[in-house]
């Protein structure tokens, strides 16, 4: 029989899919999590009670550019894949995919090879590899820099592929605008997951890479042909293709909660939340260069100098509140998109998502603030 260790008391429990008011957390001599009711805990088991809040899994983001005061795409290394990962952990974030933003050839093969070696080096978080661009569409290019926005090769393909077998995950963005059919079909088929983003393309083209094997928007509503009544877009693309799952920047700036509260009720299922987060996630940097571009911070957001939307300045707890409070979606599902929701996609969860794991963060989730606290 295992003996009971501590209890965690006074939250609420969330296994990372489904909430279970009024239970307890039991930590196992084993090392191992059990949720039971406060009646399964033997007397005089030691007990820990903790503010109220919800108990859950950390979560998982799939597009993370920079943390720490520090860019992915300015220094490709070990190095500052560990400094964005410990930011990242104290937000709660226990696993997540390190993102390259559009740039030279020789950025993505130095991003592949860190994203490779922090996975061999069991840094804490990293997961895999997220290359946004540079196959995108200039005309919907967003903070990209389109002197670097290109067409895929052949020679690109086989460095995606070549990745993809190093990687147990690797998300690639492309529009269709730039990138073949034919090019999505070889990289779904080795494992990749293949995102549609930054493009200008119609929904019968888009319906079409989704049929090639694309699977996932990227920044659902962000930098992408909108839905009009005659032209649907890559947004009615997306909602209207089943399977198809996309990510979401919940803060209230990049998308309006009324078309987050549309889209959830067009595609309850398969719409996660991403950060979508820059150097400036866990830090108190003001500004930053992206691509040799000066990124302000200010109002809780973040532009070039023109005003153009860089990325976010959002964590994934405020992700979370802003699905509850301003959107009105149910705790229950706002957790789970910021925790299983992502976990969908991915080839390798790599023990992510399950309370249960001794070996994973427990985040504790405040549903009245946002705020979050890690325990181990």
């Amino acid at each position: 029989m295992r003996e009971f260790v501590k209890v965690f008391t006074g939250v609420d429990i969330h296994d990372g899919k489904y909430l279970h008011p009024g239970k307890v957390l039991a930590l196992m001599q084993d090392g191992s999590r059990r949720i039971l009711t406060p009646e399964e805990v033997p007397e005089g088991t030691a007990t820990e009670r903790l503010a109220a809040g919800v108990l859950c899994p950390g979560f998982v983001d799939l597009q993370v550019n920079g943390g720490g005061g520090v860019m992915f795409n300015d220094s490709p290394d070990v190095a500052t894949l560990r400094r964005i990962a410990e930011a990242h952990r104290r937000t709660g974030v226990a696993g997540f995919l390190p993102t390259l933003i559009t740039d030279t050839p020789d950025k993505t093969e130095a991003a592949i090879e860190a994203a490779v070696a922090a996975i061999v080096e069991a840094v804490p978080g990293i997961i895999g590899l997220h290359l946004e661009g540079p196959h995108l569409s200039i005309a919907r290019k967003g903070a990209h820099d389109g002197a670097l926005i290109r067409p895929m090769t052949n020679a690109d393909l086989a460095l995606i592929l070549r990745a993809a077998a190093r990687l147990p995950n690797l998300m690639v963005t492309v529009a269709p605008e730039n990138t073949s059919n034919a090019q999505i079909r070889a990289m779904s088929k080795a494992g990749v997951i293949v995102s549609l983003g930054h493009s200008d393309a119609d929904y019968e083209t888009c319906m079409a890479a989704f049929d090639a094997g694309a699977c996932c928007v990227t920044h659902l509503f962000n930098a992408m042909s909108q839905m009009g009544n005659r032209a649907p877009g890559l947004v009615g693309a997306a909602l209207a293709c089943e399977g198809v799952h996309a990510g979401l920047i919940a803060d209230g700036i990049h998308v309006h909660p009324a078309s987050i509260r549309n889209a959830l009720a067009a595609k309850a299922e398969g719409i996660f939340l991403v950060s979508d987060a820059m150097a400036t996630a866990g830090s108190d940097i003001t500004s930053f260069t992206l691509n040799g571009r000066e990124v302000y911070r200010a109002n809780g957001q973040l532009t070039l100098a023109d005003g153009t939307l860089a990325g976010a300045d959002l964590e994934m707890g405020r992700a979370v509140y802003t699905l509850t409070h301003a959107v009105g979606e149910p705790l229950e599902m706002a957790l789970a998109r910021a925790i299983s929701g992502p976990l969908a996609l991915l080839r390798d969860h790599m023990g992510l998502g399950r309370i249960e794991s001794a070996d994973q963060p427990l985040v504790l989730f405040d549903p009245e603030s946002g705020a979050v606290r890690v325990l181990g």
